[in-house]
């Protein structure tokens, strides 16, 4: 089974409302992860610094792995999950406008469909107007997956 997402993922949010949340958070160095509105499939981690917010595609591989697409002439690293993406970019001089270092996590649950294809199962946000929480039968394919605490 695929890797929970972080509490960083926001989904579907829009650019606007990441810079909104980002905005309110007002401390360099905070991050987020959303879905990119323009390529399907594709997220983008926002990251904050001095009022600007700074935008890096972030695509999946068929094989699982996470990379940041990167400006011509530079390497691509590979990431096994989010965290371990996460976690290289807080180390400082990785090649971000500024290092992560303040997780904007969502408040509200998401709802993940799970996904079957040939790298194996996968989970996929579903989108708010399909939540049926009552009407999902006990073995469903819905996995919710609650914000920490």
């Amino acid at each position: 089974m695929a890797a929970a997402l972080p509490v960083c993922y926001h989904g579907s949010i829009t650019r606007t409302e990441c810079e909104e949340l980002l905005g309110k958070k007002n401390k360099d160095g905070a991050y987020l992860i959303r879905d990119s509105e323009t390529i399907q499939g594709a997220m983008c981690l926002c990251v904050y610094k001095q009022r600007v917010v700074y935008t890096y595609r972030l695509l999946q591989t068929h094989t699982g792995q996470y990379t940041l697409l990167t400006a011509g002439g530079m390497n691509e690293t590979y990431f096994k999950s989010l965290d371990d993406l996460i976690r290289h970019y807080k180390r400082k001089n990785q090649g971000l406008a500024m290092h992560l270092r303040h997780s904007v996590k969502r408040k509200t649950a998401m709802l993940f469909r799970k996904t079957h294809d040939s790298a194996g199962s996968q989970r996929e946000p579903v989108p708010e107007e399909e939540h049926d929480y009552e009407n999902a039968p006990a073995s469903s394919d819905y996995v919710e997956v609650l914000p920490e605490t």
